[in-house]
């Protein structure tokens, strides 16, 4: 191929070399600089894309979070109000029972009354009063059992809230506002007053 290049005197051809592109510098290729430069635009705009894309990344962390946190405030709300439901029910049932046991009592107290009258008077017959006797400690274990207690008078200080005062006499055995004698029994149910105690006062 070189002999067809050269010329008369021996010399190359460099027309034909120019047509050809044989001695052409790769770098000074028009064509091979374009496709840098584009090649460059793309990795330019693949990295702007990155960069925009980037902050939008990053905040999933936060929105997933934020989410979290709202889930975990309802769960601790929706736990906070079945737990005031719950107690509110038990302290609903609790002084249902308790309502429902203290107007049982009450309407029992009468016959207690009459047991104790009844020991009181004179009996010959010590078996009929030991009958009255084992009855009465049967009742009285019963209302204990329901957690029924008679309320201390005798000798107390007069309390208005356990105490109903149907009588006020002058005895120097007694101290001031003491409760001298019991009419009737008074009796409570925990914190509550099934019966107050009819009593006299004395001074």
């Amino acid at each position: 191929m070189t002999d067809e290049i050269r010329d008369a005197d021996g010399c190359e051809d460099f027309e034909s070399l120019e047509e050809s592109g044989l001695h052409d510098d790769p770098a000074d290729t028009p064509g091979d600089a374009a496709a840098t430069e584009v090649l460059t635009d793309e990795e330019a705009a693949q990295f702007a894309e990155d960069a925009e894309e980037a902050p939008e990344e990053s905040g999933e962390p936060d929105a997933a979070e934020k989410a979290l946190a709202e889930a975990n405030d309802k769960y601790m709300r929706l736990f906070a109000e079945f737990d005031n439901f719950r107690k509110r029910t038990a302290k609903e049932k609790s002084e249902t029972y308790q309502d429902a046991v203290a107007k049982t009592v009450l309407e029992l107290l009468p016959a207690v009354d009459s047991f104790e009258r009844a020991m009181e008077s004179p009996c010959s017959d010590d078996a009929y009063r030991s009958g009255m006797e084992k009855i009465y400690q049967q009742m009285t274990a019963i209302l204990a059992k329901l957690g029924v207690e008679e309320i201390p008078a005798l000798n107390e200080p007069f309390d208005p809230k356990v105490h109903n005062a149907i009588r006020q006499v002058e005895d120097e055995n007694f101290g001031e506002s003491t409760v001298c004698e019991v009419y009737q029994k008074g009796y409570r149910l925990g914190d509550r007053i099934v019966r107050c105690a009819m009593v006299s006062v004395a001074n």
